[in-house]
C-alpha cells in the first residue's frame, strides 16, 4: 500500500475508519460519473448566491447542509437554495461540536434547527459525535460525512492547494465538502470554479443528496 502522508488523511478519510463508521455515509454508490458537492454552514447573503450562480453555470446539482440559525436570519437565501432545485441538510441550530456538548443539549439543537430545514439529512458540525446523539438521530436521519475534505477553510493553504486537494481524491460517487462561510470565502469560490469545470470536462455529472435514495452499506 502506498504510503500517505499524514495531510492526506486529513483531507480524506482512510478506509478503516469508514468501515468502523459504518452508520455514516461517506460516499454514494453509483454506476455513472456522479459527484456529490455539498456545502456547509450557510446560508450566507451574496456568498452562498454566488455558488449558486456558479453551479448554475454548470447545470450542477448540490446539498446545502445549513445553520438553523443563519436560516433563521437569512430565510430569502434559504429559499432561493430550494427554488433553485438543490437539497438541504440540518447542520444544527448552532453549529455545535458534539464531543463538547450534552446529548440532551445537542437534540433539543437539532431539533430547533429542524423547524427551519425540511430534511433527512444531518450532518454534524466538524464530523463530531458522540454514540448517544448518533443513536438518537439515526432513526430519523441519514447521517451525511465525506469522502474528500477541500479544507477551504484553512486559511494556511492557497486557493489552488484547496483545489488540488479535490482533485487528487475526489471519484465517482465522492461526496465532497466545501464551505459557505466568510472564513472559506476566498478558497471555496476558486477551487469550486475550477472543480466544477475540470470534473465537468470529464464527463463527471454533479447531484445532490436525496435521504429517500440512500441505502447503508459498507463503504
Amino acid at each position: 500500500m502506498k504510503y500517505r502522508k499524514f495531510s492526506d488523511l486529513l483531507v480524506q478519510p482512510p478506509q478503516i475508519v469508514k468501515r468502523l463508521l459504518d452508520n455514516y455515509f461517506w460516499t454514494i454508490d453509483s454506476d455513472y460519473k456522479e459527484i456529490y458537492l455539498t456545502f456547509d454552514d450557510g446560508p450566507i447573503p451574496e456568498l452562498t448566491q454566488s455558488v449558486l450562480n456558479l453551479l448554475h453555470v454548470f447545470d450542477a446539482e448540490a446539498t446545502f447542509f445549513c445553520v438553523g440559525d443563519n436560516v433563521r436570519k437569512h430565510p430569502d437565501v434559504y429559499e432561493q437554495i430550494l427554488k433553485r432545485g438543490h437539497a438541504v441538510g440540518n447542520h444544527t441550530f448552532s453549529h455545535l461540536n458534539g464531543f463538547k456538548t450534552e446529548t440532551n443539549e445537542y437534540l433539543d439543537n437539532v431539533a430547533k434547527a429542524a423547524e427551519l430545514i425540511d430534511s433527512k439529512l444531518f450532518r454534524p458540525p466538524y464530523g463530531k459525535l458522540k454514540q448517544p446523539q448518533l443513536n438518537a438521530l439515526l432513526p430519523d436521519y441519514k447521517i451525511i460525512l465525506w469522502d474528500v475534505l477541500s479544507y477551504d477553510f484553512d486559511r494556511s493553504i492557497s486557493p489552488d492547494e484547496c483545489f488540488g486537494n479535490v482533485t487528487q481524491f475526489t471519484r465517482n460517487g465522492s461526496i465532497v465538502v466545501f464551505h459557505d462561510n466568510q472564513k472559506a470565502r476566498d478558497n471555496m469560490l476558486h477551487a469550486l470554479s475550477l472543480t466544477l469545470t475540470y470534473f465537468s470536462e470529464k464527463g463527471f455529472k454533479f447531484r445532490k443528496i436525496e435521504a429517500d435514495k440512500l441505502l447503508l452499506k459498507l463503504h
